[in-house]
């Protein structure tokens, strides 16, 4: 028995496999590192070595030397389904800012100065300038938060992702003296808890307000929205507000027991984390209004506001707890830096050994 080749039957040879041909563009990979190497140059420090392109980013920690128990802080993080409206409006270079801005304001809860972050953004398809633009709101968010971006990696998965799909994801970090560290055991009945405003949604719970508004109540994302004063996808891409410079700021000016990153979970649930065993954080919702956003996720979803505390920040996005005589410094600093804040609630002991944090009142009007 004999077997015929293609060219005895007249088809013609398949051509041979290739990276190209299997939905990957490695010249469009490097035309993307080109373009963004201007904007990772920003947010260089003086310890970073090297530039752009190498294998692992480096950092001199030398500078290290002068602390007397320097701990390490490290925080890794994305920005969940806030990617989906970037992509569905075409707007990049807002996203990475929300990057940031979820990984340093944890490593700064702790005390510690974020020193460096790395990248990690998937596509279905490079598109040089679409991957620059991303990279460009991360670099300006490290310029933000004082950290360098030493690193990146920018994967494209054609057939996992669609074209225009993309995703990204950070880690950072930082380093405190240990003696400097904060946290709940450094929290004392009285204490005063300060809330700092939130620049809107921030990064979290979009899950719930894409439903609600896109796809119960229509919305369209281009509509101009009169009590947001701006289209609804202008709202809802507003970055995520960055505060370890505001917070490290008030740590080198004024005595803090603790911060408190308010993100998925909600004001009450996130500030429970910082409070010690047997003592309670109250914060009394009527010495703020949050945002009409809120409101507008509230009425157009009839969403619960129970629901939406533990899914939403409601107009704030991180807390200082700080002693009493400390509150009236530490709202100074913060106004001098234009970050709105205000005294919210204390830290108070209930008596039994229950722990948490509590909303009590209604909302200003």
């Amino acid at each position: 028995m004999t077997t015929e080749s293609p060219a005895t039957t007249g088809s013609p040879e398949p051509a041979g496999a290739s990276y190209a041909a299997a939905g990957v563009d490695i010249e469009a990979g490097d035309r993307a590192v080109e373009l963004m190497k201007e904007w990772v140059r920003k947010t260089r420090r003086p310890e970073v070595l090297g530039g752009i392109g190498g294998f692992a980013g480096l950092f001199d920690v030398s500078a290290l030397k002068r602390y007397e128990r320097p701990l390490l802080a490290s925080a890794t993080d994305g920005v969940g389904t806030k990617v989906d409206l970037a992509r569905r409006l075409g707007v990049y270079d807002t996203i990475g800012h929300d990057l940031v801005g979820m990984v340093v304001d944890d490593i700064v809860v702790c005390g510690a100065e974020p020193l460096f972050m790395t990248d990690y953004i998937c596509v279905g398809k490079v598109h040089p300038e679409r991957v620059a633009a991303i990279v460009k709101g991360i670099a300006e968010g490290c310029v933000l938060a004082g950290c360098a971006l030493v690193g990146g990696e920018t994967a494209e998965h054609p057939g996992l992702l669609g074209e225009d799909d993309f995703d990204v994801a950070g880690a950072g970090t930082g380093v405190v003296e240990a003696d400097r560290l904060l946290g709940a055991d450094r929290i004392r009945t009285g204490d005063v808890v300060i809330a700092m405003a939130s620049s809107g949604l921030h990064s979290n719970g979009y899950s719930l307000v894409r439903h609600v508004l896109l796809d119960r109540a229509g919305m369209a994302l281009e509509g101009r929205v009169e009590e947001l004063g701006r289209t609804l996808g202008e709202e809802l891409l507003e970055p995520t507000r960055i505060y370890s410079l505001d917070c490290l700021a008030l740590t080198g000016t004024t005595e803090v027991h603790a911060f408190s990153h308010i993100t998925g979970g909600g004001l009450a649930n996130n500030l429970a984390r910082v409070v010690p065993d047997g003592l309670h954080a109250v914060v009394d919702r009527s010495t703020w209004t949050p945002g009409p956003v809120f409101d507008l996720v509230g009425r157009a979803g009839r969403v619960e506001r129970e629901e939406l505390e533990r899914t939403l920040n409601m107009g704030v996005g991180m807390i200082a707890v700080v002693p009493r005589e400390s509150a009236d410094t530490a709202l100074t600093v913060l106004a001098d830096r234009d970050v709105e804040a205000w005294v919210a609630g204390e830290i108070t002991d209930r008596g039994d050994h229950t722990t948490g944090a509590a909303l009590v009142g209604d909302y200003a009007v």
